[in-house]
């Protein structure tokens, strides 16, 4: 791990054990937001659009009609995403590290040995 990596992971380690909220700030002063909120917003706001879309049906030129499915289609696949996203920062995995952590400690509840490394 480079000087830089190791900084940042002591700040934001710092910054959980302060118990201070974990997100984005705009300034000096100002509330931080906890951001896993905000993407469960966009991923409900997506799948409802989605969803409306979807039941509204297409109206228009039929050379359009693959356009509008794509669109839905994203829409769909957008709103995964971010759910994904939001369980994955309120659960308090935010870097890849965490994630695998979470895979060997998985590993080692099954009882399975833990995966040599090719370094």
């Amino acid at each position: 791990m480079n000087e830089t990596a190791e900084i940042e992971e002591e700040e934001y380690e710092a910054e959980g054990a302060s118990g201070a909220a974990t997100g984005t700030g705009t300034g000096t002063g100002s509330p931080k937001i906890e951001t896993h909120w905000w993407w469960g917003a966009a991923s409900a706001g997506q799948l409802g659009w989605g969803i409306a879309s979807f039941r509204r049906g297409y109206a228009g030129h039929s050379n359009l009609m693959p356009l509008k499915a794509f669109a839905v289609a994203s829409l769909f696949v957008g709103a995964a995403a971010s759910a994904s996203f939001a369980a994955l920062h309120a659960s308090g995995i935010h870097k890849v590290e965490d994630m695998m952590e979470v895979g060997a400690n998985m590993r080692t509840g099954l009882g399975i040995r833990p995966r040599t490394r090719d370094e």
